[in-house]
This record gives C-alpha cells, structure tokens and sequence, in this order.
C-alpha cells in the first residue's frame, strides 16, 4: 500500500530515501515530486488528506499526477486529474505511458539524466526504479521502451517520471534483502510502500 511522506512530518526539511523507511517503518521508498530551494512543492501534492500545494500545474514538465484514492493507486493525464479524488497525491512528470501508451513529451528538454520512475501494470501492481547509464543516464524515449516493449520483462501501462539527477533514490528491505540506491541530496517528499496492515 503506498503513502506520500513529508519530511516535514518529521520536523526535517528533507531526508533521505532510507531515513524516510526508518522514521515510518515502510517496505519501500522512493523519492518523489519536484521542490524549491525551500523545499516547498512546485505542483500539486496532498498528504494524508492535506493539501500542502492545492494547485495543479499546467507547465509542460509536470504532466501526471500519482494519487492515491481509498488505498488504490493510480497515475492519471494532470488535464484528466480532480484532486478532491484523492486521499493523497502528487505531481511531476513527464507523463511517459498512460494505459501503455507512449506520450508525446514536448516542452521538456530531452537530454540524458538519471530518473526516478512509478509504474502501474496490468494487475495493478506498482513497480518503482532508479534508471541510470554507464553514460550517465537515459532519455525519455529509452524509458518508455524499456518499460513497455518486449523482451523487457518489466512492462507497465503508466508510467510517470518523479524528480531526477541527485535526487534520484530508492531504499527496499524486506526480510533479510536490503538494497540502497543512494542520491547526492536529501528531499522533502518521497512515496512510501507499506504492508497492507500498517
């Protein structure tokens, strides 16, 4: 089950993707949407209930939004997206396959970076990454390939670019398996993946 997490919850202006699972005893965390020098959100986001920035942004980068509604995940077009629909959520992008579609991404510079990627397959079951290079990175039509066309064995219908470069990060443990792919930056806000019980 996911949950958008604040630092701020914590009373830190931002933490890493580890600290964030140890501070609220999550499966699994990714870092998530994209913030100002402040750490303020630059587009929607809504936590527990609270809408931290009520405004859903029309600039060409921030074009889904995860949101989470009744414990059931989604990612949704930000023009297709009604926030009062949402127990929580947030929003970043580029929008990179929407009901395993490839979007066309206009506006936003194509050059190679390291990314921080949700999906949603076709059981609904969530998948989450850290995507990098021995050049550095990938660019957005290499993400939407490797994440929708075979012989890749992961294929998700949506999939939704979080915030990248040094703030691209995961933390899992579960059992005796435990794996960290760090960042070079603390953020104030990442996705949170519990045991349906807690």
């Amino acid at each position: 089950m996911p949950r958008v997490l604040r630092s701020a919850q914590f009373q830190l202006k931002g933490a890493n993707a580890k600290t964030f699972a140890e501070k609220t005893g999550a499966l699994a965390t990714i870092n998530a949407n994209y913030f100002d020098t402040e750490g303020k959100p630059l587009a929607f986001l809504k936590v527990a209930g609270q809408a931290i920035n009520s405004r859903v942004a029309k600039n060409s980068l921030y074009t889904g939004v995860f949101s989470i509604k009744d414990q059931r995940p989604s990612i949704s077009h930000r023009d297709e997206f009604l926030a009062e629909q949402a127990d929580e959520g947030l929003q970043y992008g580029p929008l990179l396959l929407l009901h395993g579609t490839a979007q066309a991404i206009t506006g936003v510079p194509n050059r190679v970076s390291r990314r921080a990627l949700i999906g949603i397959d076709q059981e609904q079951r969530l998948v989450i990454a850290v995507a990098d290079s021995l050049l550095g990175g990938l660019y957005w039509p290499e993400l939407q390939e490797i994440f929708s066309a075979a012989p890749w064995q992961i294929q998700v219908t949506d999939l939704l670019n979080l915030d990248g470069g040094g703030s691209a990060q995961f933390y899992i443990k579960t059992g005796k398996f435990e794996e960290l792919v760090a960042g070079t930056s603390e953020v104030p806000v990442a996705i949170g993946f519990f045991n349906r019980a807690n």
